[in-house]
């Protein structure tokens, strides 16, 4: 929770919910495709990249939170003048949860569509 604070509720929030959206995303396509009689593979396919899609844009809005992050740490030392490197190291550090999220989130959504994608082969297989 203390992670989830100095990330920034609302850059975390939005993180969170993208990776809620990933996970809700495979199971129901999992779901579905287990219990499919007939595979149209594009379909399937279509629909199992968007698993994939979805974790890349969580990978993709962790950098970007980072970024503002960064910007506004610039900022104030711009405004400030000199700045220990201590603070500086530590709002550095502070910047960097968000994209260490994203890039949890991005993993996860790959390793979803890599199990979903594997699924579809042997869906495709079987009948």
């Amino acid at each position: 929770m203390t992670l989830f604070m100095q990330g920034d509720p609302i850059f975390m929030g939005i993180l969170t919910l993208i990776l809620l959206i990933t996970i809700a995303l495979a199971v129901y396509h999992g779901l579905g495709l287990s219990k499919a009689q007939e595979v149209d593979l594009l379909v399937w396919k279509s629909k199992i990249d968007l698993v994939k899609s979805v974790g890349l844009f969580g990978l993709i809005f962790g950098i970007f939170s980072e970024l503002l992050g960064l910007y506004s740490a610039f900022a104030a030392i711009h405004e400030w003048g000199k700045v220990s490197p201590g603070i500086l190291a530590a709002g550095i550090k502070t910047s960097m949860i968000t994209t260490i999220y994203g890039v949890l989130i991005g993993l996860i959504g790959y390793g979803l569509w890599f199990g979903l994608q594997s699924s579809l082969r042997q869906k495709a297989h079987q009948l």
